[in-house]
C-alpha cells in the first residue's frame, strides 16, 4: 500500500484507470486537515480483497471522526464483498461526518453500493450502566408483574378446565373413559415402585434420625408417635405430590407442547374437537383419583420403614410398634389430615402441567422452559397448599 498521510490528494488520472482493469484490488490515501481521502482501483471483488484487508482495517481505524471521501472511478470490477467493505469503511462506527461521499461511481457500482448499505452489521451498541441496587429492584419488580400475569392466566384456565368437565358431566358420552383410565396406568400405577421406594426410605430415615435425638433425653420409646404424625400427616402425601409432579406433571408439560409444536392441537380445533375436553380433563381427573391412593401407599410404606429401623435400631417389636400407634390420641385424624389433602395436590400439578404445556411456543427450548416451569410452579404451589392445610388443621384441631 502507498501511503501520502497528509499529503495532497490527487485523483487517477485516465491511464491509471486504464492499468487498474488488469491490476489487483489496492487503494491510496491522502488528505487535508480534517478531512481523508481515499481512492480504489483494479478488481475489488471476494478473491482479491484479502490482501489488502489488513490495510483496509488499519486505514478504517485512521479515518474516525474525520470526514471521508472515497474515489472509486478507479474501480475496474466490484462484488457484494467489495461493495460492503467500501460501505463498511465509510459507515465505520465510532462516527463519521455527514459530509463523508463517495465520488466517481460508475452507475452500476453506485447501485451496487446503495443495495448492500441497508445490509451492514450494525456498530455493536455500549451496555448501559446502571446501579445495582436498582437492576435489583427492576428485576423484582417485573418478576412481581409477571408472576400477577401468570397467575391470571392459569385461573382463567382452571376456569376453562372446570367449565369442560361441567360439559362433560351434563353429558356423559363426552366422557373419555379410556384416556382417563391410560392416565391412571401412566401416572397412578407406574408410581408405585418409585413412590413406595421412596417412602420406605423416608419412614426409615425419619425412625433412625429420631430415635438418635429420643435416645438422648431417654425417649426413644416415642420413636413411634414421630414416625406416625409425621408420615401419614405429611410426609406420605407429601412424597408422593412431589414426585408425580417431577414424573407426571412434566410428562404432561412434555406431550401437550410436543402436540403444540407439531400444529397437532390446530388440528383438532379444525376438526372441531375441544382441546381442553379431550387432552386436559382426562389428566386431571386421573391424577385427582390416583394421588391418593398413591398417598396411601406411601403412608403405609413409610410406617413400614420406621417400623424395621425401631425393630431393629431400638428393639420395638412390630406388636408393640402397632399397639403405641393404634391408642396414638387422634391417629385416625392423622391418616384423614393427610389423605384429604391429596386432591387438591393433584389438581394443581395436573392444571399447571397442562397449562405449561399450551403455552409452548413452537420450539424445542421453548418445550424445556416450559416443562420446567411446570416442575418448578407445581411444587411451589404444592407446598404453598401443604403450609395452608397445616394452619387450618391446626385451627380446627384436626
Amino acid at each position: 500500500m502507498s501511503a501520502t498521510d497528509i499529503a495532497a490528494f490527487e485523483g487517477p488520472d485516465d491511464e491509471t484507470r486504464a492499468a487498474a482493469a488488469t491490476q489487483p484490488a489496492r487503494f491510496t490515501t491522502g488528505g487535508r486537515g480534517k478531512t481523508l481521502e481515499m481512492a480504489a482501483y483494479g478488481d475489488w471483488r471476494a478473491p482479491a480483497l484479502g490482501g489488502i484487508d489488513a490495510d483496509l482495517r488499519v486505514f478504517e481505524e485512521r479515518t474516525l471522526d474525520h470526514e471521508l471521501i472515497i474515489d472509486v472511478a478507479g474501480v475496474d470490477r466490484l462484488d457484494t464483498a467489495g461493495a460492503m467493505v467500501l460501505q463498511r469503511i465509510m459507515a465505520a462506527c465510532k462516527g463519521r461526518s455527514a459530509a463523508s461521499r463517495f465520488i466517481g461511481a460508475k452507475k452500476e457500482h453506485a447501485e451496487l453500493l446503495d443495495q448492500v448499505f441497508p445490509h451492514l452489521a450494525p456498530c455493536p451498541i455500549e451496555p448501559e450502566t446502571r446501579n445495582a441496587f436498582l437492576a435489583m429492584l427492576d428485576r423484582l419488580g417485573l418478576g412481581v408483574v409477571d408472576a400477577y400475569y401468570a397467575s391470571l392466566h392459569v385461573l382463567s384456565f382452571i376456569g376453562v378446565t372446570l367449565a369442560s368437565f361441567g360439559r362433560m358431566v351434563a353429558n356423559p358420552r363426552r366422557f373419555r373413559v379410556t384416556s382417563v383410565v391410560h392416565h391412571m396406568e401412566e401416572a397412578g400405577l407406574n408410581a408405585i415402585p418409585i413412590i413406595g421406594l421412596m417412602s420406605f426410605l423416608i419412614g426409615a430415615v425419619v425412625a433412625f434420625m429420631g430415635a438418635k435425638i429420643l435416645q438422648q433425653f431417654n425417649a426413644a420409646i416415642f420413636t413411634v408417635e414421630l414416625v406416625a404424625i409425621a408420615v401419614l400427616r405429611e410426609f406420605g402425601v407429601l412424597l408422593s405430590a412431589i414426585l408425580l409432579a417431577g414424573r407426571s406433571g412434566s410428562a404432561f408439560t412434555a406431550q401437550i407442547g410436543s402436540m403444540k409444536i407439531r400444529e397437532e392441537i390446530d388440528a383438532m380445533k379444525s376438526l372441531g374437537l375441544d382441546p381442553v375436553e379431550a387432552l386436559v380433563v382426562p389428566r386431571v381427573v386421573a391424577l385427582v383419583v390416583m394421588l391418593p391412593a398413591l398417598a396411601f401407599i406411601a403412608a403405609i410404606l413409610g410406617i413400614l420403614g420406621g417400623l424395621i429401623v425401631s425393630w431393629g435400631a431400638l428393639e420395638i417389636s412390630p406388636a408393640l410398634f402397632l399397639n403405641r400407634m393404634q391408642n396414638l390420641p387422634n391417629s385416625i385424624n392423622n391418616f384423614w389430615a393427610g389423605l384429604v389433602k391429596a386432591p387438591f395436590f393433584a389438581f394443581v400439578i395436573g392444571i399447571i402441567g397442562c397449562f405449561q404445556g399450551m403455552q409452548v411456543a413452537g420450539s424445542a427450548e421453548s418445550l424445556g422452559q416450559r416443562t420446567t416451569l411446570a416442575v418448578v410452579q407445581s411444587l411451589f404451589l404444592v407446598i404453598v397448599l401443604d403450609a395452608f392445610f397445616a394452619m387450618f388443621f391446626l385451627e380446627i384441631n384436626f
